[in-house]
């Protein structure tokens, strides 16, 4: 009898635990990617030599941080990739500049959401301001268009 209950005790005990029966499920924050383009080439401005890497600075508009990016030049492709932002509920003001000389700002209120299992990021508002710029439908590229 003493082992019925002992054996009872340990059933119900096992399955009061807490099971997660939704496995992982997690979305990472897509990158954000740029591009800068002559306006009236097309041409990528760092591709043709106008500009350098080097000359690349993303500040934090408020602290003045610099700010984490990946310049992608593999198959002279030579965008700029941010992929820190939207891992948190945030707020990011951000100045992209090359040699000292502002080029844009980029505004962006990220909320990071948990539901029905799943970790995801969505966008209250994402503003470029200060330049003249598209987005690619299909692969997000903001092509800022460059005087």
């Amino acid at each position: 009898m003493k082992h019925l209950i002992i054996s009872l005790f340990l059933i119900l005990s096992l399955q009061s635990c807490n099971t997660d029966d939704c496995g992982d499920c997690f979305t990472p924050p897509q990158p954000f990617l740029f591009e800068l383009v002559d306006k009236s080439t097309g041409e990528n401005a760092f591709t043709n030599g106008t500009y350098e890497p080097q000359q690349l600075n993303i500040l934090d508009s408020i602290t003045t941080a610099p700010v984490e990016y990946e310049f992608i030049s593999e198959n002279n492709v030579n965008l700029i990739q941010l992929n820190t932002i939207g891992w948190k509920t945030e707020t990011v003001n951000l100045s992209f500049e090359i040699s000292g000389n502002q080029i844009f700002n980029f505004y962006v209120d990220a909320t990071r959401k948990k539901e029905n299992c799943c970790s995801f990021t969505t966008y209250n508002a994402i503003e470029l301001e200060g330049a003249e710029f598209e987005i690619a439908p299909n692969s997000g590229i903001h092509t800022i268009l460059l005087n």
